[in-house]
């Protein structure tokens, strides 16, 4: 295959740069697409916005936990189809694809019953929000959850396309999804009653098909809907373009050893990023009991506002943490180990520079993207004082996690996962509840608590990557 050629043996520095950036520009567009949902949000009567959006905050990062799980399992069996493309295992490829698809789809009902029947318990008893910002959530997270399979499923299917050699074809249908679920909330928020001028053209839609107007939870629905409408062809093209086929009788079941591996390489994984999602949600949980009351939730709306801008540099990192995944693992498919490190090496330096440009972007015009989803004074200057602490450490934040996608990419997600354990867990989580809960500190020092763990991230990723130990411990994972 002629993307499998590229990988394995074009010049380095430019097959990277022509894999990984539709890659990162798809995931950059697919948080434009989130924050669009922002911005609509924040067109809702004045009275729901700041409620809405300190929810929209919370929720973003609960059904993230989910996502996660599924991540895991995403990584992992992309390494491994990666590296049996390397080594030219068709039949090999075929089955660790079904049996992950077997796994998400699990995971996406068991996601699903949890979301709708414990919303209420989490915002309000593990999150610790209050008043409107609960009540908000805990509608908008009963269906976001509820239906976790949809994106279960459609990342899946696109981290096998991505393992095979495609980069853009799936963040093309990504995006394309990421079209619909716009039109669709602007329709299903707004309904046939009042709305901006620019969204009029949804309530003739609205009235012919008799969709009432659902506000806030009319955006989750949009969502859980474009998502299923795009499975479609991307099953189709697994199938035609990829072989990737539902298998005969007698073999579509769940197969033991092909799942323990799978998941041996999986778990890992997913519970570094439980760790890295679970950190934000303490951060979301401090400022909520600490700088919040039922009457004053400014601090929690601007970090809603906040968090949805700040998950570009996550999710652009994504994008090359994706690139260098499938190149280091088709090269050590391929028994070109050297080639493998360097990959990594090239792609954090791409994620360096798209950073840069990133952090310029929100430190210049931070405050007039902001004031486009809301306008009150109090959530914006909230939400300025974290950026103008944590964009400068993005460039950290991204080094960390396009290294650590490297080393997944070899199956050294156990590697990944105790640096984070170490840095997160060691560092971030005490020291942020100990100024916070003992020190009675402000709210910028929580966000310096951040930054410092993002700079800390990426020194420590960086020397582990660079003594290169994880290259063999990782090998008999994926064989």
């Amino acid at each position: 295959m002629l993307a499998t050629r590229r990988i394995l043996e074009g010049p380095l520095a430019r097959e990277v740069a022509r894999f990984g950036v539709p890659l990162a520009v798809g995931m950059a567009l697919q948080t434009t697409f989130n924050l669009v949902d922002a911005y609509m949000v924040g067109q809702l009567p004045r009275e729901e916005v700041g409620p809405a959006i300190g929810a929209l905050g919370i929720c973003d990062q609960v059904a993230a936990l989910g996502t996660i799980f599924s991540y895991g399992v995403s990584t992992a069996s992309s390494a491994i189809v990666a590296n049996r493309a390397g080594a030219q295992d068709k039949e090999g490829v075929a089955t660790a694809a079904w049996q992950s698809i077997l796994i998400v789809t699990a995971l996406g009902v068991l996601f699903g019953v949890l979301g709708i029947g414990f919303a209420g318990t989490i915002v309000r008893d593990i999150i610790g929000a209050k008043g409107g910002v609960a009540l908000f959530a805990t509608r908008y997270l009963r269906v976001v959850v509820g239906g976790s399979i949809t994106i279960f499923l459609l990342l899946q299917l696109a981290s096998i396309q991505r393992a095979l050699g495609s980069a853009k074809t799936p963040v093309s249908l990504l995006l394309a999804g990421n079209v619909l679920n716009v039109v669709l909330a602007i329709v299903l928020m707004f309904g046939p009653g009042p709305a901006p001028a620019a969204f009029a053209w949804a309530g003739p839609i609205a009235a012919f098909f008799h969709i009432p107007r659902m506000g806030m939870l009319g955006a989750a629905w949009a969502t859980i809907i474009a998502r299923g409408v795009v499975l479609v062809p991307n099953m189709i093209i697994l199938a035609r373009r990829f072989q990737i086929v539902i298998p005969p009788r007698g073999q579509r079941g769940p197969r033991r050893d092909e799942i323990s591996r799978i998941v041996g390489v999986a778990w890992p994984s997913s519970a570094q990023m439980v760790i890295r999602i679970t950190a934000m949600l303490m951060v979301n949980s401090l400022v909520a009991r600490f700088f919040t009351s039922e009457t004053d939730q400014v601090a929690t709306t601007g970090l809603g506002l906040v968090f949805r801008v700040d998950t570009m540099a996550l999710f652009v990192a994504m994008g090359w943490g994706s690139a260098a995944q499938t190149f280091v693992g088709q090269n050590m498919g391929a028994g070109q180990d050297a080639r493998a490190s360097l990959s990594g090496w090239t792609t954090a330096v791409y994620d360096g520079l798209t950073n840069i440009g990133l952090m310029a972007l929100l430190l210049l015009h931070g405050e007039a993207i902001l004031r486009i989803f809301d306008d009150d004074a109090g959530p914006v200057g909230v939400a300025l004082r974290y950026l103008a602490i944590i964009a400068p450490t993005y460039i950290g934040l991204g080094v960390g996690i396009v290294l650590g996608n490297a080393m997944a990419g070899a199956g050294a997600t156990r590697t990944s996962m105790w640096i984070d354990v170490a840095v997160i867990l060691g560092l971030q989580a005490p020291l942020s509840i100990v100024a916070v809960a003992v020190f009675d500190a402000s709210l910028d020092t929580l966000f310096r608590c951040v930054g410092a763990t993002n700079v800390v991230s990426a020194l420590v990723y960086a020397v582990v990557y660079g003594r290169g130990k994880w290259r063999h411990a990782a090998a008999a994972r994926i064989t």
